[in-house]
């Protein structure tokens, strides 16, 4: 084997991408000595967003300090990429659940204020285009918070400001846009996503993710309504119906906040990354194998997280693809009519999670190590794939 593309995503609350990248690699070096192997970290809009599209384009990371989830000052960052005019906003930098203790989760409080503050940090580097990647949010506002920060205004039954979290929402009477950043109309908005949840209902931001938020049983209808409140409120103001839209549910309603009040295009992540890491040139200049994972492999795969986007990218130049994964959830057959041409568990006796995630990157390179022999010994034995051969 000669030429090895390694593009895994991030295994959560264990490696980064690029960590999971080298992990992969060294498992392969052990094999192959000589192999050459072309590094792609990727993202699908959520944490990593930042880091994966600088790494991939030469750019910079700029730390700055905003208002965190809870209303206290965090120490947050965003990124500028390579061609000078485009900056990259990761709202869990700023507004993430991560940034929240357990103890003290509560969507009905949590704001978007910090993301707002981080894309008029980018806005001041006079950048031309803005990628905001939204996963992982501690949030359920629907963008309240992030759209004061850029000088709307939401005004309760007394003129003031309503106050920060989504029970600041039962006190909205109007939407004033008059004060918001007129940078903005001069700068292209895309959020990087990688779900497709409407605002409101069964299948919306409060219903489906507002469990992990620490909402409680009897608060996730209220939330839900406080958001369908929110949507009545921008079409009737701004005459944008976000409601039912697709993708206006993630993060909390973020993506309908972003659309409504910022004029924002909702993208699935993994093809705003694709795009801007040039995947698809890299794979045009030829490869023996692709090795693509994340930390999870199961239904949800096949629609819009890394591995499936990778593999489908892949099929075109009749790459095969291989998936080294935390675990298999429920459904992961899937993915294999996405082009994933097979899967590989990382653990390899019973283990705890929090063995697994303390030993993760030992894990993935003996993993990776693995396919490798299994490689070799299909090419010693005559048994060749695309032409691999054992040296």
């Amino acid at each position: 084997m000669k030429r090895l593309i390694v593009a895994p995503d991030s295994f959560k609350e264990s490696l980064d991408a690029g960590e999971a990248v080298e992990a992969i690699a060294a498992g392969f070096l052990r094999v192959y000595p000589g192999l050459d192997i072309v590094r792609v970290p990727m993202s699908d809009g959520g944490e990593g967003l930042v880091r994966t599209l600088v790494a991939a384009t030469g750019g910079s990371v700029e730390y700055c300090s905003v208002t965190g989830p809870l209303g206290e000052p965090v120490q947050a960052f965003f990124g500028r990429l390579g061609d000078g005019v485009t900056c990259v906003v990761e709202m869990a930098a700023a507004s993430g659940l991560p940034l929240v203790p357990p103890a003290r989760r509560n969507p009905m409080v949590t704001t978007t204020y910090g993301t707002g503050e981080l894309i008029k940090r980018a806005l001041d580097t006079g950048c031309r285009r803005i990628i905001v990647g939204i996963g992982g949010s501690a949030t359920n506002d629907g963008g309240a918070g992030m759209s004061q920060a850029l000088g709307v205004r939401l005004y309760s039954g007394s003129g003031g400001e309503i106050p920060f979290g989504a029970r600041g929402l039962q006190e909205l009477v109007g939407i004033d846009t008059s004060g918001l950043d007129p940078r903005l109309a001069e700068v292209q908005v895309t959020v990087a996503s990688d779900v497709t949840n409407p605002l409101c209902g069964p299948q919306g931001a409060s219903y489906v993710y507002g469990p992990q938020k620490g909402a409680t049983p009897e608060m996730i209808p209220v939330l839900d309504g406080l958001l369908r409140h929110f949507a009545g409120v921008i079409k009737r103001d701004l005459g944008v119906d976000v409601a039912e839209m697709p993708g206006a549910g993630a993060a909390g309603g973020l993506g309908a906040g972003l659309v409504a009040l910022l004029g924002a295009r909702l993208r699935p992540g993994v093809e705003v990354v694709l795009e801007v890491v040039g995947l698809e040139e890299i794979f045009r200049a030829g490869a023996d194998l692709v090795i693509t994972g994340e930390g999870q492999i199961n239904r949800q795969t096949a629609f819009g997280k890394v591995p499936s986007g990778v593999a489908v990218l892949a099929k075109k130049f009749g790459l095969p693809v291989l998936a080294l994964v935390g675990s298999v959830g429920e459904g992961a057959e899937a993915v294999l009519d996405s082009g994933i041409d097979a899967w590989f568990s990382l653990i390899k006796k019973p283990m705890t999670l929090e063995e697994c995630l303390a030993d993760a990157a030992i894990l993935l390179a003996d993993a990776a190590e693995q396919c490798a022999r299994l490689i070799k010994a299909l090419s010693a034995n005559n048994l060749s794939i695309r032409g691999w051969t054992g040296g």
